[in-house]
């Protein structure tokens, strides 16, 4: 049995990278879902069976515009750690 010694489970190479995998996942997810709650409160007046044109370009609109927001601001952000140094290389190289 490991114990959590500074080197616990977590100094397995193969399941620091299975987490990272599984917390990226889940950050999407998360992107999405509030992408998509942010997007149906502005786009859906009523639902029914079937979008009509005017809902269907709401959404397109309010995604790629959550998308270029999204990555507008995680690009300042980037910005701002480089300013300060606080990224290493092989962060900004991914």
């Amino acid at each position: 049995m490991q114990t959590m010694d500074g080197q616990g489970a977590t100094a397995d190479p193969q399941l620091q990278h299975f987490i990272e995998i599984e917390s990226q996942k889940q950050r999407f997810q998360q992107l999405v879902h509030q992408m998509t709650e942010v997007c149906w409160e502005k786009c859906m007046d009523k639902p029914g069976p079937k979008l009509d044109s005017r809902t269907e370009s709401c959404f397109v609109n309010c995604v790629e515009r959550f998308i270029d927001t999204s990555q507008f601001i995680l690009n300042r952000l980037e910005q701002t750690q480089r300013s300060k140094g606080g990224f290493s290389e092989s962060i900004l190289s991914e």
